[in-house]
């Protein structure tokens, strides 16, 4: 991919310089007034075509740099398990077996660790299974990669953010005499996190116990990441649906109008839209005063959808729902850096527990697993992530037809 980017960069490079040298060729011709008519009318479209396609190459590298650091995250700090961290990982393989068989020595153990509110952490899942259980989430359209992640090590707590927009300029002081105020202070948004317990039972044959160590936490790992993703997914886009509401998108000029002035310029090289897929089926068909598709595939990857250069996120309608009626639907587009308007906590303690007694296990001769993650998520810049919808979309409209 790091070739992909370089090109992309050599050539948004080389664009900015052609548009550069068109600039000065109609600042010559027209200073020496030999330009006529049709010659600076070529010149300036040739101007505008290459500005275009500059601006288009900037987007671009932008979203192919972004790309990269999201496929990067897999890789990253990623070493092979030493001796210790194997043993470790085969000890709570034999945990989890003895716990299934209601082995007293591991059920005393995981019953009489405690949280901060007296209740039952269970068995701990280590951090190399829960690192391949985040890996599993991602490839379950999980929302997580795309908000800020902050591991905790208490159970609540603060931070303080500062908006780019309660920055205010110094004071123009006309007067050389004049008293020198005082500059605004910061204003800060003091954002504070409780973390929840998140949990679910699952019901185990007992022919699990028969299974092999490596089969069991192929299971687990599988099991834990849908619930977890489908869990995190909620709470995020409980976030998502309480930033400002912008209006109801018409046509095809909304859209690129959303994308130039629903959030700060310093957010715009980060920024990406997000729909559903009801609302990716009626993006997909609209097109621009060319006859061409609004939504394009991206250059290096056919399967990412860009608008503009920002990238298409689609999340399923089950998760993502659209407002309004059966009959007149209103299908939500998102736009902005997800990253600074939501925070995800996590507590990063994942924890089992088990019983072949109560809850029916006992009567059908199986054993209940339950399974407790720990995180909250907070808006912590509700400026950075807008939220829009539309029922349907216009097509721009060819340049001389008036609009409707």
């Amino acid at each position: 991919m790091s070739e992909t980017i370089n090109k992309i960069n050599d050539a948004w490079i080389a664009s900015g310089q052609k548009v550069t040298d068109l600039n000065e060729k109609i600042n010559a011709a027209l200073l020496d007034g030999t330009i006529d008519a049709d010659k600076f009318k070529n010149l300036k479209e040739q101007r505008d075509n290459e500005a275009t396609r500059r601006d288009g190459l900037k987007d671009q590298l932008d979203v192919e740099r972004k790309a990269e650091e999201i496929a990067n995250l897999e890789d990253k700090n990623k070493t092979p398990l030493n001796k210790g961290e194997k043993d470790l990982k085969d000890k709570f393989v034999q945990n989890f077996k003895d716990m299934l068989q209601g082995n007293p020595r591991v059920m005393d153990m995981v019953t009489s660790s405690k949280d901060t509110e007296g209740n039952a952490i269970g068995l701990t899942i280590p951090d190399d299974v829960q690192t391949a259980i985040h890996k599993l989430v991602r490839q379950y359209d999980s929302l997580e990669p795309y908000v800020n992640v902050e591991s905790v090590s208490t159970p609540n707590g603060s931070r303080v953010y500062e908006k780019w927009s309660d920055v205010t300029p110094l004071a123009d002081l006309d007067d050389e005499t004049a008293q020198i105020g005082d500059n605004d202070d910061p204003k800060l948004t003091l954002i504070k996190y409780v973390i929840h317990r998140f949990a679910g039972i699952s019901t185990a044959t007992n022919t699990l116990l028969k299974d092999t160590s490596d089969n069991i936490i192929a299971w687990l790992e599988d099991w834990i990441a849908k619930k977890v993703v489908v869990t995190r997914n909620q709470k995020i886009i409980a976030v998502m649906n309480a930033v400002p509401s912008k209006p109801t998108i018409k046509n095809f000029d909304d859209i690129k109008k959303m994308a130039l002035t629903a959030v700060d310029p310093a957010l715009r090289s980060t920024s990406f839209y997000m729909t559903n897929t009801s609302g990716l089926a009626i993006l997909a068909t609209v097109k621009d005063a060319e006859g061409r598709y609004l939504m394009q595939p991206s250059v290096t990857n056919p399967e990412v959808n860009v608008i503009g250069g920002k990238r298409v996120v689609e999340i399923g309608d089950r998760w993502l729902p659209s407002g309004g009626t059966a009959s007149a639907p209103v299908y939500p587009l998102y736009f902005g850096d997800l990253k600074q308007a939501a925070t995800l906590f996590d507590r990063e303690q994942m924890s089992l527990l088990t019983t072949n007694i109560g809850g029916g296990a006992f009567e059908n001769d199986t054993t209940k697993i339950r399974v407790i993650d720990r995180f909250d998520v907070e808006a912590t810049d509700s400026e950075a992530f807008v939220a829009g919808g539309f029922t349907a979309l216009a097509d721009q409209q060819p340049v001389g037809t008036a609009s409707k």
